[in-house]
């Protein structure tokens, strides 16, 4: 049977930063960022809880009945995150990444400018992660296809960045194709992945 999958709501940040920190544990650009060889999972949790309180009002936060696994949406024209919201959530990602963060902030800057080419209305997955304990069961094809759905109805795209190779062929499977290949400074591909409404 499919697994149901549900908004998030207040109640579930701390549990599913919970989750998308120990999925994360290995992310090679969580770790290009960090300029380490581990993601400590209680280090990133607040990273996690803070990108939650910025879409939790878009209503686009979803989870898994026992938040196995969680993805984190942004609706049409509300991907880019504005400056006011970074400076209002400064400490949190000064804690994390510390002198870093300049640079780093520089790394958003390049994302931000490759997915500014894309000018077709659409969804952006912005976060999306399964515990390790509970990958290959289905959860995150549980999180992706209500969405795929959504975007079609409305005649929307879908956007996305893979910061593994080795999760390109899952998202192929909904229909995204990469787009192109962008090289962080000094650190690893991410694969820009796009789907087209059908």
């Amino acid at each position: 049977m499919p697994t149901p999958i549900r908004p998030a709501t207040p109640a579930d940040i701390g549990s599913i930063a919970t989750t998308l920190a120990k999925s994360f544990h290995d992310d090679p650009v969580k770790l290009h960022l960090l300029g380490g060889k581990s993601v400590p999972q209680a280090k990133v949790e607040p990273f996690f809880t803070t990108f939650q309180k910025i879409q939790l009002p878009h209503g686009h936060v979803y989870t898994t009945p026992g938040h196995e696994a969680a993805a984190i949406w942004a609706p049409p024209d509300q991907w880019k995150i504005p400056f006011t919201t970074v400076l209002k959530h400064s400490p949190t990602f000064l804690k994390l990444y510390g002198l870093r963060l300049f640079p780093n902030l520089g790394v958003l800057s390049m994302m931000e400018k490759a997915h500014a080419e894309i000018d077709y209305p659409h969804y952006y997955l912005e976060i999306i992660g399964t515990d390790p304990a509970h990958q290959g069961k289905g959860f995150g094809s549980a999180l992706m296809q209500p969405m795929v759905e959504r975007a079609d109805t409305e005649g929307v795209g879908l956007y996305l960045e893979s910061s593994k190779e080795s999760n390109v062929g899952f998202y192929r499977r909904f229909g995204f194709e990469v787009r192109r290949t962008l090289t962080l400074r000094k650190g690893p591909d991410m694969w820009l992945m796009w789907r087209k409404p059908r």
